[in-house]
This record gives C-alpha cells, structure tokens and sequence, in this order.
C-alpha cells in the first residue's frame, strides 16, 4: 500500500526542515521502485501551505515554494509532517492550526522537524508526550508548553504515533527513521546511501 506523506508548508519554513524528509521520501519510493520493479511505491509525497491559487510560499532564506496543496483542499495524510523554522505566521494562523489538527487526526504517524513541534503542540496534537526540538529553542517550548516532556540532547523522539526531532540534519535521520519504522532497515538504508549521506541511526548519538 502506498502511504500519502504531506509535508507543511508555510511563509519562514526552513527549506531544509522541508526539503530533507521531501528528499528522504521520494528517493525511498525510488530506490524501492530500482529493487522491486511494477510494485507500487511506498510512499507518494506532496506539499500543503496556505496560500492564494499559483502563489508560492516564501521559506525562511528567501527560497519560493509551490505547494501541490491549499490547505482549502483538505488532503489526507496518512504521514503528516511539520517542518520548523520561524513559525509566528503559522503559529498566528486559525486554518493552520486547525488544518493541523484534523490532517494528523486521520494520520498513521506525524512528524515534526525544530520548531515544527510548536505547531504541534499549539495545535493540541501534542499535549504531554516526551518530544524534543532545535537545542536553541528548548527553553521556549518548555516555558510555552509545561506540560510537554521536553528532552534535550536527542535527535528524534519516537513517542508512538508523533515523532518529534531536533534541527534540520536531524529531521533527515528521523525520515531514514520513519522509513525504516514504515518500510524497513534495508531500504532506509538503501536509501540513505543513495543520498550519499551519513545516516545517524540512533535517536541519541554519542558526543
């Protein structure tokens, strides 16, 4: 079965945040299609932001992006991920939140990379679950959401059907992660190799 991934997007994403699991999921649908020729892909990844018909969103270094989504469209995720970066305009908006809310209501797992877990959190997606974020911004969201179980010092935090991970890299090694947790090591692996990047597997590495 083929798992639909949206990824948010949204004015002061990260482009990274964003395009890292972008990368991740569709180089893993593609990597499966190379070792398994005429199954279907594992994954079929699309973007959602809230903005006017044709018009892009702007991330956070100046990069524009032309979702595949309006969040009017009400697209359904089974995998919903919320990248960070400066997040006041999403944070500030009702049909965000709301859109928010209800995608990862239907979702089989939801995933947020740095600040994208106070999307999450302000939403009510999250309400006390172990999660973590960008090691500049713990203090925040312990002090914006005392009832999370924030953690310091871990790449990803696996709190069952939310997954929560540290800044940009970090939202890399947690999509290897999902695609293991979803469709297994050899392909996350296969994957990883195939963007020529170092997977840190582990959720807390040594420093």
């Amino acid at each position: 079965m083929t798992l639909r991934v949206r990824i948010l997007a949204y004015d002061g994403v990260e482009a990274l945040d964003f395009a890292g699991p972008f990368e991740v999921f569709t180089t893993a649908s593609r990597v499966s299609q190379r070792l398994n020729p005429g199954t279907e892909v594992p994954f079929e990844v699309a973007s959602v932001a809230l903005a006017s018909a044709g018009q892009p969103v702007k991330a956070r270094a100046g990069l524009r992006l032309l979702a595949d989504h309006d969040l009017a469209d009400n697209p359904k995720a089974d995998v919903l991920i919320v990248p960070g970066g400066v997040v006041d305009s999403p944070m500030a908006s009702s049909a965000t939140l709301r859109w928010i809310a209800q995608c990862a209501a239907g979702a089989q797992l939801v995933a947020s990379v740095c600040t994208g877990v106070f999307l999450l959190a302000k939403s009510g997606v999250v309400t006390h679950e172990a999660a973590t974020t960008h090691w500049e911004d713990i203090v925040d969201l312990r002090e914006q959401f005392p009832a999370l179980d924030v953690r310091e010092g871990e790449r990803w935090i696996d709190s069952g059907r939310v997954v929560s991970s540290a800044g940009i890299s970090a939202g890399i090694d947690m999509s290897l992660y999902l695609v293991e947790r979803l469709a297994g090591r050899a392909l996350a692996e296969r994957t990883a190799r195939q963007m020529d990047y170092t997977w840190i597997s582990s959720s807390s590495p040594s420093v």
